[in-house]
């Protein structure tokens, strides 16, 4: 396992379902687990240093409301945290987008958007994170920005047959 992610909640797996779609075209192993910082405090810090013994290079945790739980991770640990912000229905996220954000100086977590797109923003960060020492991810990495550069150009064309 290279990437763990950890969920706050069941319920934010909506907001990184799509994500480990990219981890799996990357090539890149992960592993996820459900655990509140809040209400499981004790299990994510096992989680943590067992995922550390296993190998993840970066944790990716999401989570609302709150959303300690990118916090405690980056505080039991010294490699990359990425938090992913999500929504709810009280303050449509903002409230997981400032308490994610706002780390103390010397504890930093990296953040992304809210919901689905910060989980793929998170999954591609993490990969670029990795690629750093893998050269095979450097390729894939350039492959998949090609791409996107191509669906641009297509939808381009698409709409001037339009008009």
């Amino acid at each position: 396992m290279r990437v763990m992610v950890l969920l706050g909640s069941e319920s934010d797996f909506v907001a990184i379902e799509e994500a480990l779609g990219v981890l799996r075209d990357f090539g890149v192993p992960f592993g996820i687990e459900v655990s509140s910082a809040h209400r499981s405090p004790e299990r994510t810090l096992r989680l943590v240093e067992s995922s550390e013994a296993a190998g993840a290079e970066v944790f990716i945790a999401v989570a609302g409301k709150a959303a300690h739980l990118a916090g405690v991770v980056a505080a039991r640990t010294i490699k990359p945290v990425i938090g992913v912000p999500v929504e709810s229905e009280a303050l449509a996220g903002l409230d997981a987008l400032l308490s994610t954000v706002q780390m103390p100086k010397g504890v930093p977590v990296a953040t992304v958007a809210l919901g689905k797109h910060g989980g793929t923003n998170a999954a591609v960060l993490a990969v670029e994170i990795l690629a750093l020492k893998d050269e095979a991810l450097r390729t894939k990495l350039a492959a998949y920005r090609a791409g996107m550069a191509e669906k641009v150009e297509a939808a381009s064309a698409k709409l001037k047959e339009k008009i």
